[in-house]
């Protein structure tokens, strides 16, 4: 199979359920330098309009997700997962990845959920985060 993203809906949506699965495994650690593994520089966090991000190295996105998963550990959060992906190619070598993330307390139970949509690129036959938007209620 080529490189790039020319491949069949079915494909694609495998390889974004692997970078969702393995992103997942990643926020298990609660380190933001395994998580920062999954991202480009530079790479833009857009929250809603007026509060948006840009990281230009990996060191920067990494204290920025270290960060995140402090404060979600101190809420009482241990895992995430995630459901309702939805993708779709953009290109060649791009996709578009939306789904609907829960940080999850030892039990299980949801703490908190939103939706998010994720610009993928397949680098290093892997996808990786160039921009991030989550989608405010």
């Amino acid at each position: 199979m080529a490189e790039g993203l020319r491949v069949n809906p079915t494909e694609l949506e495998r390889r974004a359920r692997t970078f969702f699965d393995d992103f997942v495994e990643a926020f298990r650690s609660f380190d933001g330098d395994i998580i920062a593994a999954r991202y480009l520089t530079p790479y833009l966090a857009f929250h809603r309009y007026g509060a948006v991000q840009v990281f230009t190295s990996r060191a920067e996105v990494a204290a920025y997700f270290q960060r995140i998963v402090d404060e979600y550990h101190a809420q009482g959060c241990r895992l995430c997962r995630y459901h309702d992906l939805a993708v779709v190619a953009l290109g060649k070598d791009c996709a578009l990845a939306t789904v609907t993330w829960e940080l999850l307390a030892a039990d299980h139970s949801v703490l908190s959920a939103w939706r998010e949509s994720y610009n993928l690129c397949w680098a290093e036959g892997r996808f990786l985060v160039f921009t991030s938007t989550d989608h405010p209620a």
